[in-house]
């Protein structure tokens, strides 16, 4: 099932919102290639922390614009 910003997996909770929404992006993408709910997830949140890390966002708590 594919995710949006309002509607995400729990596991994503925690996550800045600038990085959920990347995490959600990226699992979304996966789903759609015919990867799992299960690992487009936990690829989804890893690659989009490795995102915001090399952007330096990985603290902020605001959207991205």
């Amino acid at each position: 099932m594919p995710w949006s910003p309002d509607r995400y997996p729990a596991s994503m909770r925690r996550l800045p919102p600038v990085v959920r929404l990347k995490a959600v992006e990226i699992a979304n993408a996966l789903l759609a290639e015919g990867c799992d709910d299960g690992k487009a997830i936990r690829i989804g949140i890893a690659k989009a922390k490795e995102w915001a890390q090399r952007l330096g966002t990985t603290n902020r708590n605001t959207a991205a614009h």
